[in-house]
């Protein structure tokens, strides 16, 4: 009988350590799935045309070997059905134009860019004259004179999907156009109340802003080097940014853009809004210019 009861007894303990193995492996497994479905669901907006998260998420019409004008992959989608655009503009009353955006078989999705291709979704980039100057998250945008220099543009828009792939039909990229002629400064009609395109907007402009930045982007450094800047909720801030070269100014999780010409000053008016961290970053050099810290 002792003996038998030893033999019972190691059992019941192999039993244990069976047991216990398994739900180890089980654990494992569930935290391996865990991660995997991390990298499928919501990605960050850093993602770039070409990379390994956009090859994956190619699961929506076809990923084409061509690109835009801008480098962007097209992503090919039979033409019934398709995302379409019109654009429109037309005069505003203080400055500039407002344009508007007219889709068909698109939505704007702003809270999933950088994340994996959907049909008929995505977000739009504004082109003046062949170059960048915005991203679009919806119908309406307003395009301030400041941006447009005196004379004749073409505006472009183009429809992108979540991952910067541009959807396309036959080969072309999904875009609508229209023309634009820009008065001189102080024209009747012009709407830029005598400020120059290329001069940094009037004193009574800045005093809308309760707290002004000035930031410097030269030969790849950012003066002053990159540091918070405390805000209240609701506090209104002015970005004033000058780069050696043309870029696009990004202020993350505000998803606001402004184009950099190159060796002008831009300036960007920012309601804090909404509490958080949020980065200020330039898209083409990837340069982090200050942080907007809302209490």
């Amino acid at each position: 009988m002792p003996a038998r009861a030893a033999g019972a007894a190691r059992a019941a303990r192999g039993h244990r350590r069976a047991a216990r193995s398994a739900a180890l492996l089980a654990l494992a497994l569930l935290l391996a799935g865990g991660a995997a479905t991390g990298c499928g669901g919501r990605a960050t907006t850093h993602h770039k045309p070409g990379t390994s998260h956009e090859q994956a998420s190619g699961s929506v019409g076809t990923l084409l070997a061509t690109a835009d004008a801008a480098g962007h992959k097209l992503r090919e989608v039979p033409a019934e059905g398709a995302p379409e655009v019109r654009l429109a503009l037309r005069p505003d009353s203080e400055d500039g134009w407002n344009l508007q955006l007219s889709v068909k078989n698109f939505r704007f999705t702003p809270d999933s860019t950088g994340g994996a291709a959907l049909p008929g979704a995505g977000h739009a980039h504004l082109e003046l004259d062949g170059r960048k100057i915005a991203r679009l998250y919806g119908p309406w945008f307003h395009l301030p004179a400041a941006q447009v220099p005196e004379g004749a543009h073409s505006l472009t828009v183009r429809l992108y999907a979540d991952d910067h792939t541009a959807w396309a039909v036959s080969g072309k990229p999904v875009e609508g156009a229209a023309q634009l002629t820009a008065p001189a400064p102080g024209t009747p009609g012009g709407h830029s109340h005598g400020e120059a395109p290329a001069q940094p907007p009037p004193a009574s402009g800045q005093e809308q802003a309760d707290r002004t930045v000035t930031i410097t982007v030269r030969d790849g450094k950012v003066s002053p080097a990159p540091a918070r800047t405390e805000l209240r909720r609701g506090e209104r801030v002015a970005l004033r940014v000058t780069s050696d070269r043309a870029d696009t100014l990004h202020v993350h999780g505000y998803d606001k853009e402004l184009a950099l010409p190159a060796g002008q000053e831009a300036t960007l008016i920012l309601t804090a809004d909404r509490t958080g961290l949020f980065e200020v970053e330039t898209h083409e050099s990837s340069l982090v210019l200050t942080q907007l810290l809302v209490r």
